[in-house]
Formats: structure tokens, sequence, C-alpha cells
């Protein structure tokens, strides 16, 4: 039923968004210019990884990795910023779901990195397959924002992300995999639609 609903939901946005997404391409052209899109590795299983996929929102750097923290805010556009505000860069993950690299619902999924040095812990956080948004994105992403805002490069990034990142993001990973089902899956889906989309239509979260 999670393939069903995930492959549904992703075909039924994907066909709303075709009018939005031609503008934002037009805007995007307009403003940062291409690539349109950035594609890293990111894991779905403790072995296997896959491409992600995201609107870029940062200038290129053919050098970049690693989490993004204070270090790479001067690299990010414009029109990354009010992307990354509403979670629009995350539009084209809906390819990722339709191949069936990760769902709409669980954990974000880790990079190799973090992956190899908690081998243990993500082989119990990643029995979940990845999603788009989940317990955590919804309940810890701003505070994880706001703590590697501080990091000034990106050693202090890493070190900000293991010591409180990886351990509080597992944990409420945790917690979505034990109360897993489908109507949990609609609830978090529904609140992730109700935080994000009244801004995009001028009215107040």
């Amino acid at each position: 039923m999670k393939r069903a609903l995930d492959i549904t939901l992703a075909l039924i946005i994907g066909v709303i968004l075709v009018i939005p997404v031609t503008g934002m391409l037009i805007w995007l052209a307009r403003g940062q210019g291409r690539p349109f899109l950035y594609g890293a590795e990111r894991m779905k299983t403790a072995e296997r990884g896959f491409t992600l996929w995201k609107f870029r929102t940062m200038t290129a750097d053919a050098e970049d990795s690693g989490v993004s923290g204070g270090d790479k805010k001067a690299r990010i556009t414009a029109q990354g910023a009010t992307m990354r505000r509403y979670r629009a860069d995350e539009i084209p993950q809906l390819w990722n779901v339709l191949k069936g690299d990760i769902s709409l619902v669980g954990p974000r999924p880790p990079l190799r990195e973090y992956v190899e040095s908690y081998p243990e812990l993500y082989a119990e956080v990643l029995r979940s397959k990845p999603g788009i948004t989940g317990l955590a994105s919804l309940t810890y992403a701003s505070h994880e924002e706001k703590l590697l805002s501080r990091a000034t490069n990106k050693m202090e990034t890493d070190t900000i992300y293991r010591a409180h990142c990886v351990p509080m993001k597992a944990k409420l990973d945790l917690i979505y995999q034990r109360n897993c089902s489908f109507c949990y899956d609609l609830k978090l889906i529904w609140q992730t639609a109700k935080r994000f989309t009244p801004d995009w239509f001028g009215r107040r979260s």
C-alpha cells in the first residue's frame, strides 16, 4: 500500500505542478541560469546508494560535498533561498519516488560518509525506505538549520552534524519506524502540505 500511495500521489502532484514548474524553470533561467538540477549521492540502504535530485540552489562548485552549513551560506543564490524556504528545491525528488529510490515519507536519505561512520545506527534507520518528508523533517529540520548555520567551515559543520543532528534525527526516524502505517504516512504528508503550501498562496501558515 505504501508503494501504491507513493506512485499515485507522486503522479498527481507531478501533474498539478507541471505549469508551476515550467514557470519556475523560466524564473531560474533568467536569474541563476543553468544547470537547473543538482544531483548528489545518497543512501537508500546501508549498502546501496543512488542519485538524489534537487533544483540547484547554490552557485556551482565541482568540489562541493558534505552537509550544507553556514560555511556554504555565501553560495546560496537569491532564487535558491526562496526555493529552500518553501522546499520547492525538492520537487525533482518526485522522480526519485517514481523510480523507487525513496518514498514520499521516511527518513531523509543520508550521505555515504555518515552511514559508513555509524553502520549499526543506519542499518536500523534504513530499514525504512528514505523519504522526501517525515517525522524528523517536520519536527527537527528548522532546529538543524539553526545549528548548522553557526558553522564557519566544513570541519565545524561536520562536527555539529555528527554530535547533534545524526543522533536526534535517528531517534525521530526510529520513532517513525515503530509507528509507521498507511494512515500515519497520510498524516505526515498532510502536515507537510499544510506547513508549506499556505505561504505559496499568500496566506500565513
